[in-house]
C-alpha cells in the first residue's frame, strides 16, 4: 500500500526531532513508502467548494539540522489525498476551529486524522467533563463568588485557561496565596471564556502521566515529573520524562473512555492522569510517543499507522500515488 499523505502542521524547520510526535509519524509513513506533503494551516484555501493547500513534497530523515527536504510549492487539491494528518499545535482558537470546518470539505473521502468534526467538538478541558467520576473536583465558571466558594471548599487549587495549552497561564494557588484576586483579574482581562478551577493534586510531584491511546486502546505511557519549584508538568518547561508502566487504574480509565474515542474517529489520543484521576483528553495534536518509545523500547507510530491504514482500507480502494 502506498498512500498520498498531506501533513498539516507548524513549520517543520523549528521542530525538535528527538521529541516531536509528528516527525515520528512522518518517518514511519515514509518507511511504509507513503508519499508526503507538508503545509501550514494558514495555507488552506477553499474555492468553489474545493479545498486546496499551498503544499510542498516532503522527505524526512533523523539527522539533526538536516531533518527535512521540501520541494517547490504546489497548489494541492486535498480531495486527491488519501490521508490528511491534522497535526498543528493548539491553542484551540478560532483559527484552529476554522481549519476543522475547512477540512470537513474533504473528510471522510480523504481520511482526516483525527476526524475534524470531533476534534472541534472535543476541546481538551471540556471533553473530559463528559466522563463523570474520573476527574478531580472541577469548576468551570466566570462567576467570582462561585470560584471563591470552590477555593474555600478545596483550599489548594489550580487556575487555568479553558483553551490554553502547553502549561501556559496555569497557576497553583495555595491556601492563603495573596495573588488569588490578582490572578482572577488577569484571567478576566486575557480571556473571554470561563476559567477552569480544579482541586490541586499533590501527586503531580510524582508525575503527570501521559497515556497514549490508539483506536481507544492504551499502547504506552510516560510520566512527566515537574522540576523543583515548578507546578507544571510540561516537558517544554523543564519536566523530566520518566518510565511509567500502565496501572490497573490507567486501564480502567481507558476502558471507560476508549469506546467513545473509537466511535468518534479519534484514532490518536493522549490523556493526562495525575494520581489516578483524569485531567485532560488531548485530541488536537497529542504528543509523547518518542519519549515512550525510548523508555519502553517500542514504536507507537507503527501502531498509529496500522490503525490509520486499517481505517482507510475498510472504507475505500487505495488511489495510486
Amino acid at each position: 500500500m502506498s498512500l498520498a499523505v498531506a501533513i498539516q502542521m507548524d513549520p517543520i524547520e523549528a521542530i525538535n526531532i528527538e521529541s516531536d510526535s509528528t516527525f515520528a509519524l512522518a518517518l514511519e509513513a515514509q518507511r511504509r513508502s507513503h508519499a508526503l506533503w507538508h503545509y501550514l494551516p494558514q495555507q488552506l484555501m477553499l474555492r468553489e467548494g474545493r479545498l486546496y493547500a499551498k503544499a510542498r513534497r516532503l522527505a524526512v530523515k533523523r539527522e539533526r539540522g538536516r531533518h527535512f527536504e521540501l520541494a517547490e510549492p504546489e497548489t494541492l487539491d486535498l480531495s486527491t489525498m488519501d490521508i490528511v494528518l491534522m497535526r498543528q499545535d493548539p491553542p484551540f482558537d478560532m483559527a484552529y476551529i476554522t481549519a476543522t470546518h475547512l477540512l470537513e470539505h474533504v473528510h471522510p473521502r480523504t481520511l482526516v486524522v483525527n476526524d475534524p468534526i470531533e476534534v472541534r467538538n472535543a476541546p481538551e478541558k471540556l471533553f473530559v467533563t463528559h466522563f463523570h467520576g474520573l476527574m478531580p473536583p472541577t469548576l468551570i465558571a466566570s462567576d467570582k463568588p462561585a470560584i471563591e466558594a470552590f477555593r474555600a471548599e478545596h483550599g489548594d487549587i489550580v487556575l487555568k485557561p479553558l483553551f490554553g495549552n502547553g502549561g501556559a497561564d496555569v497557576f497553583h494557588v495555595a491556601p492563603g496565596d495573596e495573588n488569588f484576586n490578582a490572578l482572577l483579574e488577569l484571567f478576566t482581562r486575557l480571556y473571554r471564556e470561563p476559567i477552569i478551577v480544579q482541586r490541586y493534586l499533590p501527586a503531580v510531584r510524582d508525575g503527570d502521566k501521559r497515556v497514549i491511546l490508539v483506536e481507544g486502546k492504551p499502547v504506552g505511557a510516560v510520566a512527566r515529573v515537574p522540576k523543583a519549584g515548578e507546578a507544571r508538568a510540561n516537558l517544554h518547561v523543564g519536566a523530566r520524562a520518566v518510565k511509567a508502566p500502565l496501572t490497573d487504574r490507567d486501564r480502567e480509565i481507558c476502558a471507560a473512555i476508549g469506546p467513545v474515542l473509537k466511535q468518534l474517529g479519534l484514532i490518536f489520543v493522549g490523556i493526562d492522569v495525575i494520581g489516578g484521576v483524569l485531567t485532560e483528553i488531548n485530541v488536537t495534536s497529542p504528543t509523547g510517543i518518542q519519549e515512550i518509545n525510548r523508555l519502553d523500547g517500542v514504536a507507537i507510530e507503527r501502531d498509529i499507522w496500522d490503525a490509520i491504514e486499517k481505517r482507510y482500507e475498510g472504507s475505500r480502494t487505495v488511489r495510486p500515488v
